[in-house]
């Protein structure tokens, strides 16, 4: 129960930040576990993969986290912690927004966010391929995995499942 306060509020602060959307609060999220609920990076990116194939968003795997370290009470208060702030945050900014129409001043906020969000969104991929790839097996396959995801109309999903198919086999046997 004593962490119930503390996913509380690192929750709430990483919905308010997820600018651009959950992949851009990777990094911190990262950081935050480890050094306030002693999830590894391991840890953190098995529990990404689970978000990444179960069905539905992907950040659904903030509430594995929340069950992890406080069962179903804790996944409760990740749920609702993670996706309320923000969710009335774009409800209230998306009405007010709607209101300046076609103003210079809203297209100048857009440009000026953009390049954030790309920017969030980048470090986010590159917090998850740090602590996933770990051995020059683990590079050959996320570099063969991008390329076919980039270069053939496979569904993601299939090439992704046998990456990690063949790094299972390949990480007990090699």
């Amino acid at each position: 129960m004593s962490h119930l306060p503390s996913l509380f509020l690192t929750f709430s602060l990483l919905s308010l930040l997820a600018v651009g959307g959950g992949t851009a609060v990777l990094p911190e999220m990262q950081t935050l576990l480890l050094q306030n609920f002693a999830i590894s990076h391991t840890q953190f990116v098995h529990i990404y993969s689970i978000g990444q194939i179960a069905p539905g968003p992907n950040m659904l795997m903030v509430l594995v986290i929340g069950y992890q370290v406080a069962g179903i009470i804790g996944a409760g208060v990740v749920m609702f912690s993670f996706f309320l702030p923000s969710s009335v945050l774009c409800f209230y900014v998306g009405r007010l927004w709607g209101r300046f129409g076609e103003s210079p001043w809203r297209r100048s906020v857009q440009d000026a966010l953009e390049p954030i969000s790309i920017g969030l969104m980048a470090s986010g991929v590159y917090a998850v391929a740090k602590a996933s790839i770990v051995s020059p097996i683990t590079i050959i396959l996320a570099l063969v995995t991008l390329f076919l995801i980039l270069k053939t109309k496979i569904n993601p999903v299939f090439i992704i499942l046998a990456s990690g198919l063949a790094g299972l086999i390949a990480l007990k046997y090699l």
